[in-house]
């Protein structure tokens, strides 16, 4: 795999998103990891799925920043490469959003998207 592909296959986190999912994992006993995983459904054919888990699967791909770890399954990478994990504490709520090159469409959710 080339320099390029690596690079469209990576998904980092913002440090507001890692110190959020730092502060979540900590207060969740047993649990070490939020995974991130990519479903069929949703409003625009694709939706974002977050999990509290304790374990890493072997087609697990880590990102890891400030002592908090996302796992994202091969599958779901391949929809979320470039992708940057962030959470955002607005007037409209807190939430975790994900900014995907790969989607064309989304809802207003932010939750579901179209590739």
């Amino acid at each position: 795999m080339g320099a390029d592909a690596k690079t469209a296959m990576k998904v980092d986190m913002t440090e507001a998103a890692a110190r959020r999912i730092a502060k979540i994992v900590s207060g969740e006993a047993g649990k070490t990891a939020l995974r991130v995983s990519v479903e069929g459904g949703g409003c625009s054919g694709f939706s974002y799925k977050f999990d509290l888990v304790d374990t890493r699967n072997d087609d697990d791909v880590a990102v890891e920043k400030d002592g908090a770890t996302v796992l994202i399954d091969d599958l779901s990478l391949v929809y979320m490469g470039g992708s940057v994990i962030d959470f955002v504490d607005d007037l409209m709520g807190q939430s975790f959003q994900i900014r995907n090159p790969n989607a064309v469409a989304s809802c207003g959710c932010g939750t579901s998207f179209s590739v």
